[in-house]
């Protein structure tokens, strides 16, 4: 998630001509065809809207047309600056609901100086508390976020894939070595559970009167060591150790079934253990080929990695996980590319069209999941 609302965009989505889009009141959890889909206490497909690369629309009625005719009901965005405004999320919020859509989740950011323990974090941790109590009275559900010592991007490169087609890969060596960046500096694990945990402890609590959860991402890539910052999300001990530190659902991860895999560990046995504690707030889902754990592997079409993602959908729904299900990072497929002035997220990334096949191969999932013969 990379796309970013400002006030006024948020504001502007309230006068959108949306009304043609108009779904019913209520997702119907059993459609004509008698075939059980998403409900109350189901998983929930959902894509992104906004600006960035990832966005699978805008927010206008021609961006909110393309998610509605996929059949997702559900969307997540980039938020905007702190400390946010309860009428501008709720103005957000309205819009889509016009378009029969629904705002699962925003993004959060702007807090460097509590993730780095500069002076100002106090000041950026009120905007945060002030950002989760506007969330809570307009009944957005979970806010994400990161805390990443440095992101280890350098070490992406777009592999060829099947039928020409576009693969991101990911190879420690390209970035192995390289210096600190002036304005995040190096940082030890223990200067980075000591920040994270006096933001949680801040946070968690306001998160809780408001009823929202937190949703923290996993390093991604899990590189060992990120221009000379180790990272507290880079392994399963580490997301394992996050939830632990204020014990309650509005410390939750996001659970990724691809960077689980990408740290060697069977996405469903790491599903299960996060589930049945229902600390996994929001779900990333997708596929890879590892050729060695943390270091080596390629990002791949959802039919064609290592993991078994019938079985992952299967954990989520065992667990009755009400929440959404993001199938990101679209490869790189002819379509997207040949569309005027497309510009790919990351390398061998894709956009809409590639989107059309993840959201169709996770609603067979989810509706087999849902159906059983």
């Amino acid at each position: 998630m990379k796309s970013t609302l400002t006030r006024r965009q948020a504001i502007q989505t309230a006068g959108l001509g949306a009304a043609a889009l108009a779904a019913p009141a209520a997702h119907s959890e059993t459609p004509p065809t008698g075939m059980r889909s998403e409900g109350p206490d189901t998983p929930k497909i959902c894509l992104e809207m906004g600006r960035g690369g990832l966005a699978a629309g805008g927010f206008d009625e021609a961006g909110m047309k393309r998610v509605k005719q996929l059949g997702v009901n559900y969307v997540l965005s980039g938020g905007p600056r702190i400390p946010w405004q309860e009428s501008d999320l709720r103005a957000m919020m309205d819009s889509l609901k016009q378009g029969g859509l629904t705002l699962g989740n925003l993004m959060i950011g702007g807090f460097n100086d509590a993730i780095y323990n500069r002076p100002g974090k106090d000041q950026q941790i009120e905007h945060v508390k002030q950002s989760i109590e506007a969330a809570g009275k307009v009944g957005l559900p979970v806010i994400e976020y990161n805390w990443y010592a440095h992101r280890a991007m350098e070490g992406y490169y777009e592999v060829p894939g099947r039928a020409g087609s576009t693969y991101t890969g990911f190879d420690y060596e390209r970035m192995k070595g390289l210096p600190p960046l002036e304005n995040e500096g190096a940082h030890t694990l223990d200067e980075m559970w000591t920040n994270i945990t006096y933001f949680l402890k801040a946070v968690i609590p306001v998160a809780e009167k408001a009823n929202v959860r937190l949703a923290l991402h996993p390093n991604d890539p899990p590189a060992p060591l990120s221009r000379g910052s180790q990272q507290i999300m880079g392994s399963v001990e580490g997301w394992k150790k996050l939830i632990d530190i204020v014990p309650s659902k509005s410390n939750g991860i996001t659970f990724d079934c691809g960077v689980t895999r990408e740290m060697g560990h069977d996405p469903v046995e790491v599903c299960r253990y996060f589930a049945s504690r229902d600390r996994i707030n929001h779900v990333h889902y997708r596929n890879v080929i590892v050729d060695k754990p943390y270091e080596h592997y390629e990002e791949v079409f959802l039919d064609n990695g290592m993991n078994n993602m019938y079985a992952v959908m299967k954990e989520l729904v065992k667990n009755k996980y009400p929440r959404l299900v993001y199938p990101e990072h679209p490869r790189g497929i002819d379509y997207d590319r040949e569309r005027p002035g497309f510009k790919p997220s990351y390398p061998g990334g894709g956009g809409y069209a590639a989107f059309c096949f993840n959201v169709g191969y996770a609603r067979a999932m989810l509706q087999a999941c849902l159906n059983p013969a």
